[in-house]
């Protein structure tokens, strides 16, 4: 089919609406619940939608080309009130790297590059079987997967940026990737950050785990007197390395316990439908089975650690001697595929990066842009801000 994968057009007298994939994925898999087990799985394809971090400027100059891309810029002009295409471009960095911004910045170039990856490769989108998105990328795999209309959907990461945003400000609060050893105990280390906190003066100090990214990797989010004390300590801990991400609060932790009227409200408001693909939840890896369940969790992630070594585990787990499907991470970065590489390697040797930035066609015919990062990858500790 040509049809478009998750486009946004403009319609009617001044209204917009979405164009998602409800359509193409129901001609694909007909009235049937789609199920993994029901395709060959060599034949099967899985989209990873990668979170804030990734983002960077000039990203996104190498998808306007294809259909639908400027209408879904044009879209988020309208809902969120500022030129997102300009910043993704332009920038600033400093700019663009504001929650408040890059959610949403993320959010859209992901699906953009799902329009990217239709156009080039339409039989990867029809047999697409599972997807996961990293925190807010799992807005990008509910909008791809059917569940969610684009444009509500895209104000509903407007509003939680906005709301963790305001929430991290409200606290001296961050993020600490550690890189630790089986010996690791990171329940007791936050345990100990806490106590250290409390005899500093601070009432209920937070210092626990936020993401779960793979063995032996996890980033401790809390007050930043904790997540320096653990820097500190590191050797007492038995973690080899530790590195504060450039974020501003302690998100997936109780100090977003503000946020989440906002976007409890806001999901109230909107149509959530069930998936056409089977869409994995950060709360607790398991498969969405309803509208409910996706509304509820979206709210719960916020103030919950993601769990995304668990969402690996769950996605590839198969049996022995049975191939594992082609992965595809859309969007930013190849932070999910760093971390997938060390989660399950066999599964990362069907891995691919659909580029955000600009192709090699394009960069032939008219030279690289001034901000361009077509080999951008980052570092996988990014991933996890939110």
């Amino acid at each position: 089919t040509g049809r478009a994968v998750a486009a946004a057009a403009c319609s009617g007298p001044g209204g917009v609406r979405a164009v998602n994939l409800a359509e193409l994925l129901q001609s694909s898999v007909g009235d049937e619940e789609p199920a993994p087990a029901r395709r060959p799985p060599q034949e099967g394809t899985v989209l990873l939608f990668p979170g804030q971090g990734s983002q960077f400027v000039g990203m996104g100059r190498g998808l306007l080309r294809y259909p639908n891309v400027r209408d879904m810029f044009r879209v988020a002009e309208k809902v969120l009130g500022y030129d997102l295409l300009s910043l993704c471009l332009r920038g600033p960095q400093a700019e663009l790297d504001r929650t408040l911004h890059c959610q949403p910045a993320v959010f859209l170039a992901s699906l953009a590059a799902v329009e990217k990856l239709h156009h080039q490769q339409p039989s990867v989108i029809e047999n697409c079987v599972a997807a996961a998105g990293f925190s807010v990328g799992e807005f990008a795999a509910l909008v791809f997967a059917g569940a969610l209309d684009y444009t509500e959907a895209l104000y509903a990461v407007k509003v939680r940026a906005e709301a963790m945003q305001k929430a991290s400000e409200a606290v001296p609060s961050g993020m600490l990737s550690v890189i630790g050893r089986r010996e690791s105990n990171y329940n007791f280390a936050c345990l100990e950050a806490r106590e250290h906190c409390k005899s500093l003066g601070i009432e209920n100090p937070v210092c626990e785990v936020s993401n779960y990214l793979f063995p032996d990797s996890r980033v401790i989010a809390g007050h930043l007197q904790a997540l320096e004390f653990l820097q500190e300590n590191s050797r007492k801990y038995y973690f080899k390395r530790t590195k504060m991400l450039p974020v501003s609060g302690a998100f997936h932790t109780r100090l977003m316990e503000p946020a989440t009227e906002p976007l409890a409200e806001v999901l109230k408001s909107i149509k959530i439908q069930k998936p056409f693909i089977c869409v994995y939840s950060n709360v607790d890896s398991n498969k969405y089975v309803h509208s409910k369940h996706i509304q509820r969790l979206l709210v719960k992630q916020l103030v919950s650690p993601v769990k995304w070594e668990q969402t690996m585990h769950a996605v590839y787990e198969r049996q022995q001697g049975v191939e594992f499907p082609y992965t595809y991470e859309v969007g930013p970065g190849k932070q999910l595929g760093a971390i997938l590489r060390n989660c399950n390697l066999k599964a990362w040797k069907l891995y691919k990066h659909i580029d955000v930035s600009e192709d090699e066609e394009f960069i032939i015919r008219f030279g690289p842009g001034p901000a361009s990062k077509s080999t951008h990858a980052g570092s996988f500790t990014h991933v996890e801000s939110n």
